[in-house]
């Protein structure tokens, strides 16, 4: 059975002047998402496409945990 990961990231602009928090199950492709604003909004406002942390978690439900408790 294949092991599943999912990962909470930070990201920031060039600055550091605003910080975006998400979750994602393939952080490579979503930080390319997010360099390239392949979807309006937020990111995509603000340019942010700097990683300046993430961490993985085996199971989706921890890391929407976590993720609500950074955004508080």
């Amino acid at each position: 059975m294949k092991e599943h990961c999912y990962y909470v990231y930070i990201l920031t602009n060039k600055n550091n002047e605003v910080l975006y928090i998400g979750v994602t199950n393939n952080l490579l492709q979503r930080i390319y998402q997010h360099k390239n604003k392949i979807f309006k909004g937020f990111t995509e406002k603000y340019n942010l496409n700097k990683l300046v942390y993430y961490k993985s978690y085996q199971y989706i439900q921890d890391a929407i945990q976590r993720e609500k408790q950074m955004k508080k």
